[in-house]
């Protein structure tokens, strides 16, 4: 009883810290948690009409249709490639861009570009596709007109498989690094400011004090997003791919989500495309726990 005593005293003393929780914890009730009863569909022939309880079970079979399909290599490739370019070009530029933002001096400065980085965040993948043709198209893009103009051949820029992920690693870094410096900066802030005047004292310019402390105090912050990142690593982003494929690209551009979307919505598949799912659900839970373990092993705190 003392103990129940002393967790209800802590409630009511904290109530409002789990007032702001509130919203947070019955988003991920009602949109995360809730819904994963549904994976049991993936071991079943589902249909709607018979619904969950009275379905026929075919154990694994939607998953050995899918290791045997002749696209799962595709697929798989496709959205790794993706994945990991993000992972290697996308991933360091908000910690490089973070550090050049906490070098400025100027306060005013300093918010108007950071209000300029963040904008392109709140643009959906819509606009940002139809920018990119507008720019990239071979017809009547700006960049081909340029180049038309400089005596220049135009180039097929949305339509050439070979820099098909490139375009999508410079959208998505166009996009969302402001907005990814936002943790870094934070972590930034909360550096003792006693460990940049001592590196002064000894000589240290700004590019070292960068390396010796700025990097070194926020690199638990980096490995716990980059952890995350790897968790990810599955889901490249159904609306880009999605917008940004035609028939010239779609050997590099189709992905798991791409292909979710036409066995499971357009062929109403349920049952197999829920079992693609949780395959990447699965890929990206080992993932997780591979790459925490061994941030662990080298003294990092890791996620969990």
């Amino acid at each position: 009883m003392a103990s129940i005593s002393r967790v209800w005293h802590g409630i009511k003393r904290d109530r409002f810290l789990y007032l702001i929780m509130g919203p947070g914890i019955i988003f991920f009730l009602v949109f995360k948690y809730i819904p994963m009863w549904g994976i049991i569909i993936a071991f079943q022939d589902y249909s709607p009409y018979m619904g969950v309880l009275h379905s026929q079970w075919v154990g694994w079979m939607h998953f050995e249709r899918l290791f045997m399909n002749p696209d799962f290599f595709i697929l798989f490739r496709n959205t790794m490639m993706i994945s990991l370019l993000n992972l290697c070009f996308f991933f360091p530029i908000p910690i490089a861009l973070a550090l050049l933002l906490s070098e400025i001096r100027h306060p005013v400065f300093k918010q108007v570009v950071q209000s300029i980085v963040y904008l392109p965040h709140f643009l959906s993948w819509v606009v940002v596709v139809g920018i990119t043709f507008l720019l990239f198209s071979q017809s009547s893009g700006i960049v081909n007109m340029l180049l038309a103009y400089m005596g220049f051949s135009k180039f097929d820029f949305l339509s050439n498989a070979n820099i098909f992920w490139g375009m999508l690693t410079a959208q998505n870094i166009w996009k969302e690094t402001g907005w990814g410096t936002i943790i870094f900066l934070a972590a930034i802030a909360g550096i003792d400011p006693q460990l940049y005047e001592a590196a002064k004292i000894d000589g240290a310019n700004r590019l070292r004090q960068s390396w010796h402390i700025t990097l070194p105090a926020i690199r638990s912050v980096i490995i716990v997003l980059f952890i995350l990142r790897i968790g990810q690593i599955m889901d490249v982003g159904f609306e880009q791919v999605f917008l940004m494929m035609n028939g010239a690209v779609s050997e590099v551009a189709d992905v798991f989500e791409t292909y979710v979307y036409r066995v499971g919505i357009q062929s109403g598949q349920f049952s197999y495309s829920t079992a693609v799912g949780l395959f990447k659900s699965f890929v990206g839970l080992f993932l997780v726990i591979l790459v925490n373990r061994l941030a662990k092993q080298f003294g990092e705190e890791g996620v969990y």
